[in-house]
């Protein structure tokens, strides 16, 4: 995800928040690559869903992850190991 794709990315995902159901998962585990653009994406679609007293958990990849650590957001953004832990996630909360 790079600035390419961020503005079709953040679009697409931003309907699904405001029109989808409150908590929303996205799996991103297949991503290769997030560049600052596509965590700036991340970080504003986030609030969107927590302004729509919602949730958007995001599930990663190790490489997804490690980018995500490099500038602290992984708590903000609460990245999943995997769809079931993001679901439990969901249902605890």
């Amino acid at each position: 995800m790079d600035a390419f794709s961020e503005a079709t990315f953040r679009k697409v995902i931003g309907k699904c928040i405001e029109e989808g159901p409150a908590n929303i998962i996205l799996d991103l585990s297949k991503i290769d690559f997030v560049d600052s653009s596509g965590l700036g994406a991340l970080v504003q679609l986030v609030k969107k869903a927590q302004t729509s007293d919602g949730s958007l958990q995001i599930v990663t990849n190790p490489r997804v992850t490690q980018t995500v650590k490099l500038v602290r957001l992984e708590q903000f953004l609460s990245l999943q190991p995997s769809i079931d832990v993001a679901l439990e996630s969901i249902k605890s909360s």
